[in-house]
């Protein structure tokens, strides 16, 4: 039986960076999604850096992937820099996509 977190990551999933082309997740981005019993989504992530100029174009792209799934009313962001983004929080695939 699938847990909201791994249905919430599913759906973030298909949010793509448009300078990379690698999604959130595979990015090492996101750090945790929950959601409560009144439909509010937390998800808990960082960028790769400070100052990010798609920080609300990422953020649009994954209240929309969220606001998707039927439990889901509200998405609050929860932009952490601790722990710090490094290229060993990619997935293996985004690695090897983007030749790292």
């Amino acid at each position: 039986m699938a847990t909201f977190k791994d249905d919430g990551m599913a759906a973030l999933t298909q949010v793509i960076d448009p300078e990379l082309g690698v999604d959130v997740v595979g990015l090492g981005l996101i750090y945790d999604v929950t959601n409560d019993d009144n439909g509010h989504c937390v998800v808990t992530m960082t960028l790769t850096m400070m100052g990010c100029p798609l920080t609300e174009l990422l953020a649009d792209r994954i209240t929309t992937a969220l606001t998707a799934l039927p439990e889901v009313n509200t998405v609050e962001i929860n932009l952490v820099w601790s722990p710090v983004w490094s290229i060993a929080k990619m997935s293996r695939a985004a690695r090897l996509t983007l030749g790292v």
